[in-house]
């Protein structure tokens, strides 16, 4: 009797204990379900999966990493790299989501070696409201009317000056070329009127500060850290002798450039006005160089496009000789070079990728984000998405005529588009964009490309002046 009442009062008990471990194995599942971090895979130990993830952005064809993983896990996926969980995007939504709450959910995370070389009181590399604050006196000062105007001129003379100094059939390093042109452009507009010999010498200096960014942190001598950050100390040292002269000489009518305006507008210590030009130089000539070099390599393997390039600007200038400038409103009727410029940075990738690190928990959809993550937004694997681009890998620039794509188009509201203009977001997109438009008119209309050398890194071409 005792034994028959005892099962009585166990078989209950062991149902509702099966009962409850379902009930929160249940629960567990539906909460891992809802909440856990995007499938991918862990890597070796420690180091993850941080050495495909170099030989293939340091390779010919950067997205091809995270195309492997996309095609294995979705385009939201999880890796390990450098030694911390990783979060890598190449859907444009979620690249947007990022976008949008940077400063709230997201805030920049760069390497070392980059933070040391762009200051810590960089636009770039600042959070929060101090970034705000920044961006605002950089947007207010590249944006002004009197210098829009000027800014246009200045393009041209620039492209001339630089063009005029060839000789017939020379063979050039367009890489330099348009790096000069580039720098020569910043310098002109940032800190005023330059020699040649300041110009040449700022190139110089430049070139050495970008080879240092991405480097290992090596103070040593030998280290392209070591090198660039000594190319840093030398332009914050123009930059402090132009602050100093500016000081003795006053406001001038003109040749003060962004630093004079700087000086007399805003109220900013010293150390802050040297990261705050270095910032502006570094983004607006890499971005304005590279997109060059993209285009002009671009164009010289698509003879249609170069030549109603060729043909827009012929019918704006009147003369392909240099003589006639071009006008606010001739930039604005740029319909095809538009096309040409937008096909070039979706297909040059001027900003392959960003690294941003998670403020805290974030949940996106059914995943979640630990604080403390990256969160890389791959660029170049939503530009090149067959998806969404038909034959992605093909310069064509009449894709942009397409009405289907004007929205992609839209750099304010386009998840496509957006991440074209972060890298440079320190200045307006306009500025930006016009800077290569007006380059390309003297570069196409008095020269023409003979002959391309394949299989080194700097693209090399032979010109021949028409003039």
């Amino acid at each position: 009797m005792r034994g028959i009442y005892s099962a009585t009062l166990t078989i209950p008990s062991l149902l509702f204990i099966v009962f409850l471990v379902q009930l929160l194995v249940r629960k567990k599942k539906k909460e891992k379900t809802r909440y856990r971090l995007p499938p991918g895979r862990r890597g070796w130990p420690l180091i993850g999966d941080s050495f495909n993830w170099y030989n293939a952005v340091a390779g010919s064809h950067p997205p091809q990493f995270v195309q492997q993983q996309v095609n294995r896990f979705g385009k939201i996926f999880s890796c390990s790299l450098f030694g911390k969980w990783a979060v890598v995007s190449a859907d444009p939504n979620f690249n947007r989501f990022i976008m949008q709450n940077e400063g709230k959910l997201f805030q920049s995370s760069y390497p070392k070696s980059f933070r040391d070389l762009v200051g810590k009181n960089g636009v770039i590399t600042v959070q929060g409201e101090q970034q705000r604050k920044l961006h605002g006196i950089a947007s207010n000062m590249m944006r002004l009317e009197k210098l829009k105007f000027h800014f246009l001129d200045d393009i041209q003379l620039v492209m001339l000056q630089t063009l005029n100094k060839f000789d017939s059939n020379q063979v050039i390093l367009l890489q330099d070329v348009c790096r000069m042109v580039a720098i020569n452009l910043m310098v002109n507009q940032l800190l005023g009127a330059s020699t040649e010999t300041e110009i040449k010498e700022m190139a110089h200096l430049f070139s050495d500060f970008v080879d240092g960014c991405l480097s290992l942190p090596v103070n040593l001598p030998g280290f392209a850290y070591h090198t660039a950050m000594k190319a840093r100390e030398r332009i914050i040292r123009k930059i402090n002798k132009t602050i100093e002269k500016r000081r003795r000489e006053g406001s001038s009518e003109s040749g003060n450039g962004v630093l004079g305006r700087l000086l007399e507008e805003e109220n900013l210590p010293d150390n802050e006005v040297a990261d705050f030009i270095i910032n502006l130089l570094f983004a607006g000539s890499e971005t304005t160089a590279k997109t060059m070099l993209f285009a002009v390599y671009f164009l010289t393997q698509c003879p249609v496009a170069m030549q109603q390039l060729q043909d827009e600007q012929d019918s704006l200038r009147g003369d392909c000789n240099g003589v006639g400038m071009l006008a606010w409103q001739d930039y604005k009727a740029m319909s095809f070079t538009m096309c040409v410029i937008d096909e070039a940075l979706r297909l040059g990738g001027i900003a392959i990728w960003l690294m941003r690190e998670a403020k805290e928990e974030v949940v996106y959809q059914d995943y979640v984000i630990p604080k403390g993550s990256f969160v890389v937004p791959f660029l170049s694997a939503v530009h090149l998405d067959e998806n969404l681009y038909k034959e992605a890998t093909t310069f064509n620039p009449w894709r942009w005529m397409d009405p289907t794509n004007q929205e992609k188009r839209n750099w304010r509201s386009s998840p496509f588009l957006l991440s074209f203009w972060r890298r440079c977001s320190v200045l307006p997109r306009s500025r930006a964009v016009s800077s290569t438009d007006c380059s390309l008119s003297p570069l196409l209309c008095d020269y023409i490309y003979v002959e391309s050398a394949k299989g080194r890194q700097d693209v090399v071409l032979s010109i021949r002046s028409l003039s």
